[in-house]
Order: C-alpha cells, then sequence, then structure tokens
C-alpha cells in the first residue's frame, strides 16, 4: 500500500550529513521544502526536525522514473529518499544527495492554507490557525526547542537540590486565591472550578512532611486580558520549601534561572543564531528593590503612583527602564497580597513577598507563607473570604505546619525572555486567550 515505511527506516537526519559522510548511501525522511526543476536538473529541499538537505537530480545521472517521481512531488509532501551523499560546496552542510529511490508518504494537497517557507508572510491569526504547519518554520520549532531544554533544565535543577516532584488537581471547589477569576464547569450535581494554582496544594504538601516540592503543570485565569503577555491558561513553575523563608527561595529561583540561561545558552547555541537573540547571563544575586524604592522611581519618571498600589503597565515599564535585566522587588503592602503571605512581625503593612523581574515583564511571585493556623484564619477573614470554604486546606494547618516559602514562574513568559519573543501566543503550542479556543 502505498504511504507506509515497509522496511525503509531513516539512517541520517539532515543536521548529519557533512563531507565526511560523501561516498555513503543514506535514507532521509521529512517534507518537501522547496522544488526547483531546471529541466536538465532537479533540486528538492527535504526538511527535518534538525534542518534542510539537498536532493540534486541531474538528468543524466538519475533513472526517469525517480525524475518523475520528484516533479511529481508537492510542496510539504512527507517522503523518504534513498541516494548517495557527494560534496556540493553551494548546498547545505557542504553536501547534496543523488537519489536511486523515492518513496512518498503521504502527499500535500494545495493551495496551503498558509506557506511555511515564507515567501508569503502571514499574521498571528492565520499562523495559529494553522498552527501544525506554522511550527514546521524553524524559527518557530526553534522556541519551542529551546522551551523544552528550559523544562529539561529546570526537572534536572529541582531534583539535583532534593526536590520531590507532585502532581496537584486542576478541578477545584474553590478559589486558591480569592476573587473572581475562575473558569467554573458543572461537575456532576456540583459547580467546580479550574484551577487558578496549585498554592494551597504545595502548601499542605509542607504539612505532609514533604519538605522540598516542585510542581510543572497548568493554571486557568478567567480574566478578560488582551495583551501580549497574558493568556487564559498557561504553565506555571512552582516550588515550596519547608523550614525556609522568602530570602531562601529567591535564591532558589536566581540560581535556577542561571542554571536555565546556562544551559540555553550551551545547548541551543543553533536554535539562538536561527531566532537572532542572544542570552545575557548574569553572575551572582539579581538586584534587589523594594516597593517603595520602586515608587519612588516610577513616580520620578514621570509616571504617577500611589503606595500600596499594584504596578500598572506604565509603572512597569519605567521601573524596567531604571533597572533593566532581571531583578526582584520585594517588601510590598501586606494588603495587596494573598491571604497567605506573611506579614513583617515588626509592621505589618509590609508583607514577606517578593516578585522577579526581567526589565518590565513579572516572570514569577512568591513569599513567605503564613504558617500559624490562627493567623491564616485572621487574614482570610480580612480578605473579605469565608474560612469554611478552606476547610481541608485549614486542617493541615492545626497538625505541625512548619515554617515555609515558595514561588510559581510563568514558564511561557519566561520563555518569552529566552527566544526574544514580544508576544506571548509565540511561546505556546495553542494558546488560549479570551478570543481563541482552537485548534
Amino acid at each position: 500500500m502505498q504511504g507506509l515505511l515497509n522496511d525503509w527506516r531513516r539512517t541520517h537526519y539532515a543536521n548529519q550529513h557533512n563531507p565526511e559522510i560523501a561516498g555513503s548511501d543514506v535514507t532521509i525522511m521529512g517534507w518537501v521544502h522547496e522544488i526547483r526543476d531546471f529541466g536538465g536538473i532537479m533540486f528538492v529541499i527535504i526538511r527535518d526536525v534538525t534542518g534542510r538537505v539537498q536532493v540534486t537530480a541531474p538528468s543524466k545521472k538519475v533513472d526517469e522514473d525517480v525524475l518523475k517521481q520528484l516533479r511529481d512531488l508537492r510542496k510539504e509532501s512527507v517522503v523518504a529518499i534513498k541516494g548517495a551523499v557527494q560534496e556540493s560546496a553551494k548546498a547545505p552542510n557542504g553536501v547534496e544527495i543523488i537519489p536511486k529511490e523515492v518513496k512518498v508518504l503521504n502527499m500535500a494537497d494545495q493551495p496551503l492554507p498558509m506557506d511555511p517557507t515564507e515567501k508569503v508572510k502571514a499574521g498571528i491569526d492565520t499562523r495559529l490557525d494553522s498552527r501544525f504547519l506554522d511550527i514546521r518554520k524553524e524559527n518557530v520549532s526553534a522556541i519551542f526547542k529551546i522551551k523544552g531544554q528550559m523544562f529539561h533544565t529546570i526537572r534536572d535543577f529541582f531534583y539535583d537540590n532534593g526536590f520531590y516532584e507532585i502532581n496537584t488537581p486542576k478541578l477545584v471547589a474553590s478559589a486558591t486565591e480569592g476573587g473572581t477569576e475562575l473558569f467554573p464547569i458543572a461537575y456532576f450535581e456540583k459547580e467546580a472550578f479550574l484551577g487558578q494554582s496549585p498554592q494551597l496544594y504545595k502548601q499542605m504538601m509542607m504539612g505532609a512532611g514533604m519538605d522540598k516540592v516542585f510542581e510543572i503543570g497548568q493554571i486557568f485565569r478567567a480574566e478578560e486580558h488582551d495583551t501580549l503577555r497574558h493568556l487564559n491558561e498557561a504553565v506555571s513553575i512552582d516550588a515550596e520549601a519547608s523550614f525556609a523563608d522568602d530570602e531562601d527561595v529567591m535564591k532558589i529561583l536566581n540560581d535556577m534561572i542561571i542554571q536555565v540561561l546556562n544551559d540555553v545558552n550551551e545547548n541551543c547555541a543553533n536554535e539562538l543564531e536561527i531566532l537572532g537573540h542572544e542570552l545575557e547571563v548574569p553572575s551572582g544575586d539579581f538586584p534587589v528593590v523594594t516597593y517603595d524604592d520602586a515608587v519612588d522611581i516610577v513616580n520620578m519618571a514621570g509616571v504617577e503612583m500611589q503606595w500600596g498600589e499594584d504596578l500598572s503597565r506604565e509603572a512597569e515599564k519605567a521601573l524596567g527602564e531604571e533597572m533593566g535585566g532581571f531583578y526582584f522587588l520585594t517588601k510590598w503592602p501586606a494588603e495587596i497580597k494573598p491571604f497567605y503571605v506573611m506579614p513583617f512581625e515588626d509592621d505589618e503593612k509590609y508583607a514577606h513577598a517578593f516578585d522577579l523581574m526581567y526589565n518590565n515583564l513579572e516572570l514569577s511571585s512568591g513569599a513567605t507563607r503564613v504558617h500559624q493556623y490562627n493567623l491564616l484564619v485572621k487574614q482570610i477573614e480580612e480578605k473579605g473570604l469565608n474560612p469554611d470554604g478552606f476547610g481541608s486546606y485549614l486542617t493541615a494547618f492545626k497538625y505541625g505546619m512548619p515554617p515555609h516559602a515558595g514561588w510559581g514562574v510563568g514558564a511561557d513568559r519566561l520563555t518569552m525572555v529566552l527566544t526574544g519573543s514580544q508576544n506571548i501566543r509565540e511561546c505556546v503550542l495553542f494558546p488560549r486567550d479570551r478570543h481563541r479556543l482552537t485548534p
């Protein structure tokens, strides 16, 4: 049957072709990226996940049936080609393949919904509608290769530092952090919600004696944003550590980010080059600015900001211009932080909370948590919430909850930093915002 592999198997990827294997027979498999037919000679560029390789078919050297098969190909069709490698200074990687056999595995329909060669540019909505084609472009797939390396490094970092990986529910009975930005769903005879954060479950694991845990998973926010930095479904990298405070977990986050930057530079140099993006790796600890100083910086830049307000977009830009790069924003007003954030003992208007910023982009929020039952109930009530809605969570604080701290990092926003992307939708395979629920 046409299209089956049968006994054909790939012997080399595109990036494995070089002058050292000239004279060898190879089998390549991939997509038809481009076809150029000059009558007496044909060039077919085959693309796979690693790059491109040139198939050169001179009419005097190639069997007539093979030439006909090549001429019948359509762009973006999936093929397997057996042939001999020979040196060619003008071809990718300095070699080309003279074809001996061609197997069409799947012929692509025409016209294509968009052009993966980008000779015809497409807007972001067209690209996202045909995301499977869009990701065939090397500059788009480079983003997700870098993102994959990021997750690889982060997991290794956590395991190397004694963290245990956990998975918490994404179907929840009530809000994690208060507020109304929740997606309600029908859950049999009850109402449930998609989880905003694994926060409460991470803290319960501290009471369970797990000491240090992390999770990489989806979070959902029913906020009607329509910006380049927000999505309604995102991936969060969360960590929680017992017998630690905000300064301890800031150091963990600092070191993790530096490790990610180093590993992406080392293992994704080709992808960074494709994207035209350079990653600078800071040395040592990131700078720290307090909320009070940030208010002064923002106001001095001509952006009005009152003490006790969260940072507006204009304030973030003003602060980012002054600070630049990675920096921590610390000592936040307790009033604008969630109920589980620990206030300062000597001045309760401040909280042991921090954000990690990159220029004007917030990447992470973290804090020392309240671990005392009575104080936690008091702060829940002060936020206008009902402690009865936090029964299972609160119970964990009655029977030996250690001091603890933690943070969450927006994985998609961190990918923006690593790749130089300006739109968070570029960094998510199939983004979900207030307008998009498909593909």
